[in-house]
C-alpha cells in the first residue's frame, strides 16, 4: 500500500515538473532562460517518472528492469550537457539576450578569440 503511494507520488511529481518545464518554455523571454528551465525541471521530472515506473515494476511484478535505470542515468548525464551546448552555441551565434540580463560571464572569453 505504501509502495503504491510512493510510486504515485513520484509519477505525479515528475508530471508536475514536466508541466512546469513546458510553461517555462512558453513564458520565459529568451533562449538562455528557456534552456535553463527546460533542462533542470524536465531532467528531474523524467527521472522521477522513470524511477516511479522502476519501483512499480519492482514491487508489483518483482521484475528488475535495468533499462529504466539505464534511462535514468542516460537522461541525467546527457540532458544538462545538451542544454549547456545549445546555450553556448546560441551565445556564439549572437542570439539576442533578454534586455533584463545583468551579467555576461562569457564576454571576456568571447572577446579573446
Amino acid at each position: 500500500m505504501i509502495a503504491n503511494v510512493i510510486v504515485a507520488t513520484l509519477i505525479l511529481l515528475g508530471a508536475v515538473l514536466t508541466l512546469l518545464s513546458a510553461i517555462g518554455a512558453i513564458r520565459l523571454p529568451d533562449v538562455y532562460t528557456r534552456s535553463h528551465a527546460i533542462s533542470k525541471s524536465t531532467t528531474l521530472g523524467i527521472m522521477c517518472i522513470l524511477l516511479g515506473a522502476f519501483l512499480h515494476f519492482l514491487i508489483e511484478n518483482n521484475h528488475f528492469n535495468s533499462r529504466l535505470l539505464l534511462g535514468i542515468i542516460f537522461i541525467f548525464m546527457t540532458s544538462p550537457v545538451a542544454a549547456h551546448l545549445i546555450s553556448r552555441a546560441a551565445y556564439y551565434a549572437n542570439v539576442e539576450r533578454w534586455e533584463g540580463t545583468v551579467r555576461d560571464d562569457l564576454k571576456e572569453k568571447a572577446g579573446e578569440k
